[in-house]
C-alpha cells in the first residue's frame, strides 16, 4: 500500500464526496472486475455514513454490485482525466480488456475483497443497502460506507486541502462529451469556519 494513503474516520467520511466530484465505482464477482465512471454519487447520510450512486442498467459494474451487494466508491484526480474518460466510455461487455485498456492499476485493501484503483485521491469502501424499487426504477443505488482511506497528500485531518497541493490531485467534475473541469480555488465564507 502506499505510504500516503490513510484511513479517514467514518464520521468524516462525508467529505470526500461533499464537493460533488466525477467518481470512479468498482466492483468484484466471482473472480470478474470493473471499473466505471460515474457523475452522480453523493453522500447521503453521516451515521453511518451512507453514500448513493446511479448506476444504469446497462452497466456491467451494477451487474457486479448486485451480485456481490458491495462496492467501491474513488475519487480520481486531473491526473487521471484519461483514465476516468476511458472507464466511462467503454463497456467490458464489449472490451474484455477494457481495464488494461484504460490503464487501470487495482489493488486490494486487507479486510476488503473488493478492486480499488490505484493512483486516485480517495476511497470508500461500501456495503450495498439492497432497496430493489429504487434500484429498478430510479437506478439508484445506496451504500454504507464501512472504510475510507484518502491521500494525505491531498486530504488532511478530515479536509481536502486542494489550494495547497498538486493540481494533478485536483477532483474532476463531468459536464457532457468528455468535457470535465477541475476543482477551483478555495473560498472560505466570513462567518465559516476555515474547515
Amino acid at each position: 500500500m502506499d505510504e500516503h494513503i490513510s484511513p479517514v474516520a467514518l464520521e468524516k467520511a462525508y467529505r470526500l464526496l461533499n464537493h460533488g466530484p466525477t467518481v470512479l465505482v468498482s466492483a468484484e464477482h466471482d473472480g470478474v472486475d470493473n471499473v466505471m465512471a460515474a457523475a452522480w454519487a453523493c453522500a447521503l447520510d453521516f451515521s453511518p455514513p451512507k453514500i448513493t450512486v446511479v448506476l444504469d442498467k446497462q452497466t456491467r459494474t451494477r451487474e457486479l454490485v448486485e451480485k456481490s451487494h458491495r462496492f467501491v466508491i474513488q475519487i480520481p484526480n486531473a491526473a487521471q482525466l484519461e483514465l476516468t474518460q476511458a472507464v466511462g466510455s467503454a463497456s467490458l461487455s464489449d472490451e474484455p480488456e477494457k481495464l488494461l485498456n484504460s490503464g487501470v492499476e487495482l489493488f486490494r485493501f486487507d479486510g476488503h475483497e473488493m478492486p480499488f484503483v490505484a493512483g486516485c485521491s480517495a476511497w470508500l469502501a461500501c456495503k450495498l443497502i439492497a432497496e430493489p424499487h429504487n434500484q429498478n426504477t430510479y437506478d439508484l443505488f445506496i451504500g454504507e460506507v464501512v472504510a475510507a482511506w484518502a491521500d494525505d497528500r491531498v486530504f488532511q485531518n478530515g479536509h481536502w486541502n486542494f489550494e495547497n497541493a498538486d493540481p494533478k490531485w485536483r477532483s474532476l467534475h463531468y459536464i457532457a462529451g468528455g468535457h470535465y473541469y477541475a476543482i477551483g480555488e478555495a473560498l472560505v465564507a466570513a462567518n465559516g469556519d476555515e474547515h
